[in-house]
């Protein structure tokens, strides 16, 4: 398999009140082609600051990520913007869009951004709209962000990161703030996008959604403690062997 993301060696610091707050010491994994890996750990345990140093989003203080082939953090701040906006992906818990904007709008004002996008302007909004329909949304095009679900949201948020058609997705809780039923539908949509050929790296709290994924990373205080690999093909076996490592290792 290609590795696509490699970490060596990742610190991040931050001064507070002129103390030094190692948030990530030392961390080095990767992540390889058609991966789907899960980061889970304790509340302040590093997992979202890991997120987005890896992913360019915050700047690393030591050590190296390669982002197929890249090392970003020789990247100027210009840079690092333009690979993020065609080459990544993100989705976060809070659901950020423009209440200006329709959904579809939302959806496709990254292509607007994007230089490395060729599409034409009619191009870029028929492919909007082909994704919505194939996560099942198409009918909320026209509607205001205030006038859709969670789970409609969240999944024009998918619709918005694929937009470019990134190499990787970066998502933060994805999950976090819907209810059971919208969380089964988005991860769904993350499941099927990662079948189709995206890695995808997320952070959780939630066991079901992490034994979804190929692979969990376990951090704790800024070090990752465990590395557990999904191979348990039934969906309930899957759980309980992921909740029994988790256990494991002290959560």
């Amino acid at each position: 398999m290609k590795k696509i993301l490699e970490v060596t060696d990742l610190c991040k610091t931050y001064i507070i009140n002129k103390r030094q707050n190692n948030v990530l010491r030392n961390v080095s994994f990767s992540v390889d082609e058609g991966e789907m890996v899960a980061v889970m750990g304790p509340s302040g345990s590093g997992k979202s600051t890991l997120l987005y140093t890896v992913s360019g989003m915050d700047r690393m203080t030591a050590g190296d990520v390669e982002f197929f082939g890249k090392n970003i953090s020789k990247l100027k701040a210009n840079e690092l913007a333009e690979l993020r906006l065609d080459e990544m992906g993100f989705i976060f818990q809070q659901m950020y869009m423009l209440k200006n904007l329709s959904v579809l709008d939302n959806i496709i004002l990254p292509a607007r951004q994007s230089k490395a996008n060729t599409l034409s302007s009619k191009e870029k909004f028929e492919y909007g709209k082909e994704l919505m329909r194939k996560l099942g949304i198409i009918e909320i095009a026209d509607n205001d962000i205030n006038e859709v679900s969670g789970g409609q949201l969240q999944r024009a948020c998918i619709c918005r990161s694929m937009i470019n058609k990134p190499k990787m997705i970066f998502a933060d809780e994805p999950t976090g703030a819907l209810n059971r039923s919208s969380s089964n539908e988005v991860m769904d949509e993350l499941c099927s996008i990662n079948k189709e050929g995206t890695a995808i790296m997320l952070v959780t709290h939630d066991a079901k959604v992490a034994a979804r994924c190929s692979r969990v990373l376990y951090i704790v205080d800024g070090n990752i403690k465990g590395e557990y690999n999904n191979t348990e093909s039934d969906t309930r076996k899957r759980e309980r062997a992921l909740n029994n490592w988790l256990l494991e290792m002290g959560w």
